[in-house]
């Protein structure tokens, strides 16, 4: 089988928060499962390099819009590289390759007849002297009344369109727009109001609820043509006689990336896509909430318009996560920067805790003190904690060589059991529900291990002591496998004390036969609690 996974593209126009990684974890989470059970996985995402939000920025830095993006792109990279994302391949929007894969599309949706010449009124600032994209202008959401930017409203996740705003600024200067006339092409989104409806009955049964909900409202209220090109200061031209000093409009070519960055890997690879973009792949869409409709409406349209049928079965989309019960803002800096956090913090630390609170159905929070008593409880306390004792308790007693025995079917049931129940939950994208699982048997297995009390047994019966003990041996090296979506990091630490390969596999691990260790370091450090109030701090909460 075939999986596809594609992970939403960051702006690339200043550094990543925790709330954008919270969106996008689960797409690694899921590649790494996938390949542990032997399917073919591309797993793709990459930098947005095109739009509007990179040429504010540079604009307000009096720089180039390539030095803003390269800037960002390179820190992202690393980011992703440092938190163990495990892309294929993560690109960019400003490639060749990817200007070449978005202007083929979008001929195909031009010869195809589904894209049409409109005259249209578009915002347009006097002071300026342009036609203003609709993230340079902001005033009042016409549905509820709300401040928003022009694409779109960030409270009731209305997409937009800039002339729909009322009382409207120019960001740049501030001033009143006026309203001018304008010729641009438009999508037909209109006419693929009966695929779209089929495609969302067919496969909303593995979608998260709010993208439901969402793609239903929008259904309901009736698609409505979309147009496609725009005066923008950087991206795509336009590759069409008569529209060539336009732009294809973001909303249409960032979408696209998926599948240029697809195309991009198979170059790379001398591989055939073919497979990755048919009917019988698995195709996950990985993002935060507020780009559901631009992944359950308008990519689907462009792939059924264009002729690629594989349209997305899954819709990861997450909630928000809100920070210390407020949301984030970048503007005000209420935010944890991910390089910053990145350098205090290891990385299984940060992808546990966004997993284990991860906002799958409703928004959750992050607040420094859950975030270290989390760490402190369960990663060192409990994993942490089965890990350390056993091993040093083993290597102690018994040495490094692990003898032959038996192991008790009630622990295998349930480290079986939990392979499948596990991988049910992320098949589905309940990477919450997966974990919590897997630490719902972390926490019986040290249970477990004190009702079998191997101090006592081993001064009464030395084998029986060192048999129980290699059960444990037999569960931690089960439980590096289980946990390697989502802790890869230290997992790679386990395996390496138990003299496991790191040929992770989505089943039954034998027990270890030689231990590769003779300080068993513990995987985990306990974090001061005094750090709760210092980076409490930082955030100017006293």
């Amino acid at each position: 089988m075939s999986i596809f996974i594609g992970g939403a593209w960051p702006y690339a126009n200043g550094s990543l928060h925790l709330g954008h990684v919270a969106g996008l974890l689960p797409g690694d989470i899921l590649a790494r499962y996938y390949r542990a059970k032997g399917e073919e996985v591309l797993y793709v995402s990459g930098s947005d390099c095109n739009g509007t939000p990179i040429a504010i920025r540079a604009k307000q830095e009096g720089v180039e819009v390539n030095e803003i993006a390269n800037r960002y792109h390179d820190e992202f990279e690393k980011c992703f590289q440092n938190l163990g994302f495990s892309y294929n391949l993560y690109t960019r929007t400003d490639t060749e390759e990817h200007h070449k894969t978005v202007q083929s599309l979008f001929v195909k949706l031009y010869e195809n007849n589904w894209l049409y010449e409109k005259e249209v009124d578009q915002v347009f600032c006097e002071s300026c002297d342009q036609f203003l994209p609709d993230r340079y202008v902001e005033g009042e959401c016409p549905v509820c009344g709300a401040h928003s930017r022009g694409d779109q409203c960030d409270s009731c996740s209305t997409v937009l369109d800039a002339i729909d705003l009322k009382s409207k600024t120019c960001i740049t200067c501030k001033q009143s727009p006026i309203i001018q006339s304008t010729k641009h092409l438009y999508f037909s989104l209109s006419k693929l109001q009966d695929p779209i409806e089929k495609f969302f009955k067919e496969n909303k049964h593995r979608w998260r609820e709010n993208a439901v909900l969402l793609t239903k409202r929008y259904l309901e209220e009736g698609l409505r043509d979309r147009a496609v090109t725009r005066d923008l200061p950087n991206g795509i031209a336009v590759p069409v006689e008569g529209y060539t000093d336009k732009k294809i409009y973001v909303w249409i070519e960032a979408v696209s990336g998926y599948y240029s960055a697809a195309v991009k890997w198979g170059e790379i690879h001398q591989r055939d896509i073919c497979e990755y973009w048919e009917q019988e792949t698995t195709s996950y869409y990985v993002h935060g909430k507020d780009n559901i409709p631009f992944h359950t409406i308008i990519w689907p349209a462009i792939l059924i318009a264009s002729g690629i049928t594989a349209t997305p079965n899954v819709i990861v989309s997450s909630e928000y996560l809100t920070l210390e019960k407020r949301k984030f803002s970048t503007s005000q800096n209420w935010a944890i920067w991910l390089p910053e956090l990145l350098e205090t913090y290891h990385p299984d630390t940060i992808r546990y805790f966004l997993t284990i609170n991860s906002p799958e159905t409703k928004d959750t929070n992050f607040s420094w003190r859950e975030f270290i008593y989390s760490y402190n409880t369960e990663l060192l306390g409990a994993f942490g904690n089965l890990a350390q004792r056993t091993l040093k308790f083993y290597h102690k007693e018994f040495g490094n060589v692990v003898e032959p025995f038996g192991i008790d079917e009630q622990i295998r049931e349930k480290v079986t059991g939990l392979y499948e129940a596990a991988g049910n939950q992320l098949e589905k994208g309940n990477v919450k529900r997966a974990l919590e699982s897997i630490f719902e048997f972390v926490r019986w297995s040290n249970k477990y291990f004190d009702e079998q009390k191997p101090w006592n047994v081993i001064n009464e019966d030395r084998e029986q002591a060192r048999t129980i003990l290699s059960q444990f041996l037999y569960i931690l090296g089960n439980l590096s496998s289980l946990l390697h979506p989502f802790v890869p990091f230290t997992v790679e630490t386990l395996r390496e004390q138990l003299g496991l390969d790191n040929c992770y596999q989505w089943k039954e691990v034998l027990a270890p036969t030689l231990l590769q260790s003779n300080t068993f370091k513990p995987l985990f450090t306990r974090i001061d609690i005094k750090e709760i109030e210092k980076e409490r701090a930082k955030l100017g909460i006293v």
